[in-house]
Formats: C-alpha cells, structure tokens, sequence
C-alpha cells in the first residue's frame, strides 16, 4: 500500500521531535503551551506532537493539526511538513493527499529534510503525483545532501537500480557508506554485499562481515542471516558453527525464511547446536510457510514428518 511510506515518515517525525520530550512533565507542557500561544513556532510544532501522541495531555489529533497549522502559516517549514503528514494520513484532519503533498512541497521548498525525503517517496511510488523517477531521485539528493540517512540509503539504491539517474556502482557505495556511517542498518547491509560480492568496491570479505555485524547487532534480520552465513562459511570470519547457529536463530525468529531454513538444517544434522529432528521439523516447516523452495525439497527429502 502506498500510504505506508507516508505513515512512517509521519512516526518518524513524531519520533525525531519527541526524543526531546521523553519525560514530559505538567511544569514541561505549559511553558511549552504558553510559549505556543505567545505564536512561537517551534513550540507550536512541539505542543501539536504532545496532542498527537498523547504525552503530557489528553490526546487529541484535531487539536495536534491547530497547531501544526499555526505554525505552518508563520512560515515554520516543520510545521508544514508535519501538517502535509497530517492531512496525507488522514490524521486529526480529513484525508487530502493533494494538500498535503502541496504543504510538504512549500517545507521542502525551504530546505526542510524530512519533506524533500517525503517529496522522493511520493515521485517514487506515484503516491498522489505522477511518478516520475528522475524528480524523486532530485528530492532525495536534495535531503542526502543534508545528512538525511534514509534519504542516502534511497540515493544509492537509485544508483544501483539506475532509478532517475544513470547507473553507477561507485556512487551507490558512496551512498551506502554515507547512511551506513549514521547507523543506518539497511544501509549497512547493502555496504556489506557491496564488499563481499566486489560490486562497486574492491571485493573484501572481511569489511563484509564488519558491516554485516553493525547491521545484526541492531537486529536487521538480513544482517543477520548473512553474518551467520559468513560464519558457517568462514568467509571474512574464522568458521563458527555455533555463532552461525546463534545469527540464524536471530534472524529466524524475525520470520527470515532462509534463516528458518537453516536453521532447520542445522538441528538436523547437530551442526552447531545439539541434534534435534522435532526442532528441525519446526523450523523447516516455518521456512516452508515462509516461501522456501527448498525447505519443501528438505522436508520430502528427509521424511521429517516422521517425527
């Protein structure tokens, strides 16, 4: 669904903003309402995200889009942005994508990050607009160029995939590389295939595996199923069986199928952890649910409904 781009952009914001406010008290929220009715825009944007999400006050969306929109009329391009999320989800104001995408395009006009990230999202999947590759790809440089990670990570899949822009192996690693080194989990992962298949970047097995293992230690299911694979590889990593058993295990209670498969594999033939034919009929069945072809050809091959 297309919308569940712009839903999460919308927690995003209310994360962002309210990272500041994680311990609102009483004595908080009404020098932040007092402020707010004495028409500062900043604290305009803070007390609709305290309405909106319910922290410190009775929540109330309708109330959250007054004053998103008091700010938004002063110019404030936060303001503007968070009202565009507002009216594109429907929340606290009635459905309209078009005066949405209208109030995100004036806080992106302005440099406003979030919103020329959202403004790609929409040209991307036609969200409300045409799509139209080559403007998405202007949008999410316009917000990359500001530190955006997300917007980084998009940049450089448009490289990969020559998405609005020419194809280009080396600027989709500098992309990568620019989001991976803000934590950005997806990003990490993408770096980490780049180095260990020499996509973009000299092949080096063990940057693979260091940025495999940022991205896992942050509980990115595929970070994890590769890392474990490198492990029971001993690709960029001395072989481990019982840490490529543990990675899996990880990424397999995410619902990762090949990660179930494997680890189904792994409980049939004791490979890492103790044998166990009733746990690696589980797993395999999971994966098979999942979509793995080859949990199906495993189940037939070894009879695992004997047991």
């Amino acid at each position: 669904m297309k919308l569940i781009k712009i839903l999460t952009l919308g927690l995003y914001l209310v994360a962002c903003v309210n990272s500041a406010l994680a311990a609102v008290t009483a004595k908080d929220f009404l020098l932040i309402k007092k402020k707010a009715e004495q028409g500062h825009a900043k604290s305009q944007c803070l007390l609709g995200l305290l309405y909106n999400s319910g922290d410190g006050v009775l929540k109330d969306p309708k109330v959250a889009v007054q004053w998103y929109r008091k700010a938004a009329e002063q110019g404030n391009a936060e303001g503007q942005c968070l009202l565009g999320v507002s009216y594109c989800t429907g929340d606290g104001v009635l459905k309209d994508l078009k005066v949405g995408i209208q109030w995100c395009k004036i806080a992106a006009e302005q440099g406003y990050a979030d919103a020329q990230y959202l403004l790609g999202e929409f040209y991307s999947s036609a969200t409300g607009v045409l799509k139209d590759p080559k403007v998405a790809v202007k949008w999410y440089r316009k917000a990359a160029e500001q530190g955006h990670a997300d917007a980084q990570c998009k940049l450089a899949m448009s490289y990969q995939a020559g998405f609005g822009v020419m194809k280009d192996p080396k600027m989709m690693v500098r992309w990568y590389r620019k989001a991976a080194e803000q934590g950005h989990a997806d990003a990490q992962c993408k770096l980490a295939m780049s180095y260990q298949a020499g996509f973009g970047v000299m092949k080096d097995p063990k940057m693979a595996a260091r940025w495999y293992r940022k991205a896992a230690e942050q509980g990115h299911a595929k970070g994890q199923f590769m890392l474990g694979a490198l492990y029971h590889q001993g690709e960029g990593v001395l072989p481990d069986p019982k840490l490529a058993f543990q990675w899996h295990r990880k990424a397999a209670d995410q619902g990762h199928a090949n990660a179930q498969y494997l680890l189904g594999v792994a409980y049939y033939g004791g490979r890492g952890v103790l044998k166990d034919p009733k746990a690696a009929k589980k797993w395999i069945q999971k994966a098979h649910e999942n979509g793995s072809k080859e949990a199906k050809e495993f189940w037939d091959k070894t009879e695992l409904w004997k047991y």
